[in-house]
């Protein structure tokens, strides 16, 4: 039964209220136009509800906690440290509440309309949108599509009591006993390292020959010394093929380094990539480009082959990252109001918020090679660096990558504490075409983590001072 089915007309209509969705509703209301969202569920989309605020909260807790058991090096002693899991949960939901809030106020002071339900194409200018038994329609000049990404899961695996995608991880009441994650990628490692830190025996299997694959073999080994140092087994080159529960949990069937074996656990955690969230509203019905793997077509304004309609963020070729949805909302935006703004890919940064932080901008060794690039490194130890020991996180490293000759900033990678905040300033380094020797010669404030991205141009350029050449 449809009730109450009425047209709505606006400007911009967008599709979700992710951190690429809000973003661009709230770019396109400043911009002068009438801005409706549609949103299934939660404002804020997966990122503020159940993946990267939740997730760096829980990282934040369980560091917290591993830290208060180890300060006798520092003439600090704690006894009977303990977790309450469900207050960490409180608290984290706190955390969630506080930001999806803002984004509601955001909304209301932007007068922006929210629409609860799920949206279906029915022409280029038109879609239904299903909320229970209401259904709306709701006519627009232009659209965003912004519904990002789910997790993928396996079909020997599936969602359910036992096996958990990093939603449900996230949501647990209890801590598990043992959890066997499955894909070494940077949800599996971050999740992973949270349970581990937490007191669970966590066991990872990862495809290919190590984990956090796409980075440099030298940044995970860091990461995987601390996880091997906190009791996770770590398996790389293993396939997954099947599991069989049991009363109290899981028995995963796996091959590793083509020897099969298995492995007991109360849980398992799937983590091996996110599908793009387009199968489900009516985009190729209208006549809509997508590739092989339902990702939308777009051109550097983040417009589809429909020249009214835009799509950004998980559901557009290109790394599934929040920030990168951000910039392209922005971009949609202001394209639909008339602005020569256009996408420009020159520095995404990645980031794992694992232990130790990794962290990556612009190009690497490797891509430098493979693109014939004349270049210089220059590659500091943190271990050199006072603030870096004073709070005992002396392991890691930062590495600039130069073009010789003109030395101008290519790429980073970090490996070391505060990588994720670090790596903005060689971003913006390679943004504006600085050299190595802007870089040497801004001051930076001492004693700081920073000093070290500056250390590491000196070193690029054949003068360190705190480490010999």
């Amino acid at each position: 039964m449809v009730v109450g089915e009425f047209t709505t007309e606006v400007d911009v209509l967008v599709i979700g209220a992710g951190p690429g969705g809000y973003v661009a509703a709230i770019r396109a209301a400043q911009l002068g136009k009438t801005v409706a969202v549609v949103e299934k569920a939660e404002l804020g989309g997966v990122c503020l509800n159940v993946g990267c605020i939740p997730s760096k909260a829980m990282i934040h807790a369980a560091h917290t906690y591993e830290h208060a058991q180890h300060t006798e090096s520092m003439g600090i002693t704690m006894e009977n440290v303990k977790v309450d899991f469900a207050k960490v949960q409180e608290w984290k939901s706190g955390i969630v509440k506080q930001l999806t809030g803002g984004v509601g106020s955001l909304f209301k002071g932007n007068k922006i309309q929210v629409i609860p339900g799920e949206a279906l194409f029915v022409s280029e200018n038109e879609v239904r949108v299903f909320h229970g038994y209401d259904v709306n329609r709701y006519r627009f000049e232009h659209c965003i599509i912004a519904t990002g990404s789910r997790p993928i899961e396996l079909p020997a695996f599936p969602f359910g009591k036992r096996v958990l995608s990093s939603t449900e991880a996230l949501s647990l009441t209890e801590l598990p006993k043992s959890m066997v994650v499955i894909g070494g990628g940077y949800i599996g490692i971050e999740l992973g390292t949270v349970f581990a830190k937490f007191g669970t025996k966590v066991t990872i299997l990862e495809g290919s020959d190590q984990i956090l694959p796409g980075f440099e073999p030298d940044m995970p080994r860091l990461v995987e010394r601390k996880l091997k140092k906190l009791g996770v087994t770590i398996h790389t080159k293993a396939l997954a093929q099947g599991m069989e529960e049991t009363e109290n949990g899981v028995i995963v069937k796996a091959e590793v380094k083509g020897e099969a074996q298995q492995i007991e656990a109360e849980y398992v955690l799937v983590t091996v990539g996110r599908r793009p969230n387009t199968d489900e509203l009516g985009v190729r019905d209208i006549g809509m480009n997508l590739t092989d793997r339902g990702l939308i077509v777009v051109d550097k304004q983040g417009r589809t082959n429909i020249p009214n309609v835009y799509a950004i963020g998980d559901i557009v070729p290109g790394p599934a990252l929040a920030h990168k949805a951000s910039y392209e909302g922005k971009v949609a935006a202001e394209a639909i109001a008339g602005h020569p703004a256009e996408v420009d890919y020159k520095a995404i940064p990645a980031v794992v918020f694992c232990d130790p932080e990794i962290a990556s901008v612009g190009i690497n060794e490797r891509e430098a090679k493979e693109k014939g690039i004349d270049y210089v490194v220059g590659r500091f130890p943190f271990a050199a660096n006072g603030r870096a020991l004073s709070v005992n996180a002396g392991e890691g490293y930062v590495k600039l990558i130069a073009e010789k000759g003109s030395n101008l900033v290519l790429g980073a990678q970090i490996v070391g504490p505060e990588a994720s905040n670090i790596i903005a300033e060689i971003g913006l380094a390679i943004e504006m075409g600085a050299t190595l020797e802007d870089i040497e010669l801004t001051i930076h404030a001492h004693p700081t983590l920073g000093e070290v991205t500056m250390e590491a141009a000196e070193l690029a350029l054949g003068r360190p001072i705190h480490v010999m050449k």
